[in-house]
């Protein structure tokens, strides 16, 4: 079905009230001006700089009927429907049936006679056939009126309608030019298609149009601008941040395991259509604090060469009653559009741990989450990370949330001379002057974590010396320092025996 379709099925019901929550206004508004003679119902549009005014059909609003309350009515020669409590006074006293655009109405939703006047236009339905349509980005109606509403979204475009954009863009170029037509790299423009998809029809066609304006070409040099330029677009919101810092397999010591599986499922996942139930869903990464979670999830990005979203529960988080979920669907809608790419849940049990302090809150966030996840038809691979597993409730965990749970224990002895090789180079150090099988053998117990601070401390000593980092200056630092592992050593051995034989090891 299409948009126009799905409105008029709407518009036909005995829904007095319908919501759209959108930034493309003139396209609905459009809609509706198309939609308004198939229903023979005449149009008007609000806004709050000119009052009521008709668009389709001979929708009037006459003043003199409005009904006189107490003993100072309004002053029908002065007072403007520009006025929201004078306009829907007008509205509900009007003997006129129609469609009534409320453009971003938003504000007003909190003035109890506001809702007091929508409630009476909407229980009178049936005798005036008045409907009101709440249009802007964020509507949110009052309790007492949901149950007069619906709900209508416009359908954002699939592949083949951003084709038609990108065809019609080009004609109006060339027309513009003389008839020059647009230089097109195959492989850039399907590129292109599949960056646009989760795009509003607007943004998506502003895109093209910028694709093509400079010099007239879509060409692979377009994509890496439209990729970023989508990643500002839809990051404005702050509930999701985007990691530029993925990370490659020779970033990650260890985690062999990991990377077998995801080099396995690597291909499926972005050549298989997001519908397919058996494309991958995400993976938990249980383990121990500072072993490397948070770089394998930043890895999973990498090596699959997708965007990585992180999920900030600080951000999600509001104070008022009912924003938190909201704020919820909002980035999970986000991360919808970025598709295909990888959600990083960090530290996600300090997001959804199911306590009571917080007023069930975290409880509502849970079952958005997990609703999210059985319905999830785009491309988001979800990457949890958790560090107390005792907090995270059983829905998630199961079986069929996500695809596999990988528990990341303490690295072992090779792993360890890994880990030090890659922190060695990435400070401009040759591992070949180190001894790695002695700091392999100093270091256990340590943490990937611990090990690279352990060389950032050898070389700020070295420094005040004027020498440069050697073993000795390490292994110095490693016996000076107390690994979590002695630190927490009962809750460590503790997450180990709750890992064995209920997860698989990345390592």
């Amino acid at each position: 079905m299409s948009d126009r379709d799905d409105l008029e099925i709407i518009l036909r019901s005995h829904y007095p009230l319908i919501t759209v929550n959108t930034f493309e206004e003139t396209r609905t508004v459009n809609l509706f001006k198309r939609i308004a003679p198939l229903v023979d119902l005449p149009l008007s549009t609000w806004t709050v700089t000119d009052g009521l005014d008709a668009v389709v059909g001979d929708a009037t609003f006459n003043p003199s009927e409005l009904r006189l309350v107490g003993d100072n009515p309004p002053d029908t020669a002065t007072t403007s429907t520009a006025d929201p409590e004078y306009a829907l006074r007008v509205i509900r006293d009007a003997k006129q049936a129609g469609i009534i655009l409320l453009l971003d109405f938003h504000p007003y939703l909190k003035e109890p006679v506001h809702v007091r006047l929508i409630k009476e236009v909407a229980q009178d339905h049936d005798v005036r056939r008045q409907k009101l349509v709440f249009v802007s980005h964020a509507i949110d109606l009052p309790p007492e009126l949901v149950r007069y509403s619906a709900s209508f979204s416009l359908r954002l475009p699939n592949m083949s309608q951003i084709g038609r954009i990108v065809t019609e863009e080009s004609a109006i170029w060339a027309a513009q030019r003389g008839g020059d037509n647009v230089r097109v790299d195959r492989e850039a423009v399907s590129a292109l298609l599949t960056n646009l998809t989760g795009l509003t029809d607007t943004d998506a066609r502003r895109m093209v149009r910028n694709a093509i304006q400079d010099d007239g070409a879509i060409t692979g040099a377009d994509v890496p601008e439209l990729i970023e330029a989508k990643r500002a677009l839809v990051g404005q919101q702050g509930l999701l941040s985007f990691e530029y810092d993925t990370a490659h397999l020779s970033d990650v010591g260890g985690f062999n395991h990991l990377k077998q599986w995801l080099e396995k499922r690597r291909n499926h996942f972005m050549a298989t259509s997001a519908a397919d139930s058996d494309v991958p869903k995400g993976i938990m990464l249980l383990g121990v604090q500072g072993g490397g979670k948070s770089l394998a999830a930043k890895a999973v990005a990498g090596i699959w060469n997708i965007p990585l979203l992180r999920l900030d529960f600080g951000v999600l988080y509001n104070k008022f009653f009912g924003e938190t979920e909201r704020n919820m669907r909002e980035a999970l809608q986000t991360a919808e559009v970025m598709a295909p790419c990888v959600l990083w849940c960090d530290e996600i049990e300090k997001g959804i741990s199911t306590g009571d302090y917080d007023s069930g809150t975290s409880k509502r966030v849970l079952g958005t989450l997990l609703t999210w996840m059985a319905a999830n038809d785009k491309q988001v691979f979800i990457v949890a990370t958790a560090n107390d597993v005792t907090a995270l409730p059983p829905e998630l965990i199961r079986k069929g949330r996500l695809d596999e749970i990988f528990f990341v224990d303490l690295p072992s002895s090779a792993v360890r001379k890994e880990i030090f090789a890659i922190h060695l180079k990435k400070r401009q150090l040759d591992p070949a002057r180190f001894d790695l099988n002695a700091l392999a053998l100093a270091s256990d117990g340590f943490t990937g974590a611990e090990i690279e601070e352990a060389i950032v401390a050898a070389r700020y000593a070295a420094s005040a010396n004027d020498t440069t980092a050697t073993t000795e200056l390490v292994l110095n630092e490693l016996a000076n320092t107390k690994p979590l592992s002695v630190v927490r050593a009962e809750d460590i051995e503790r997450l180990r025996r709750w890992a064995d034989g209920r997860t698989v090891s990345a390592n």
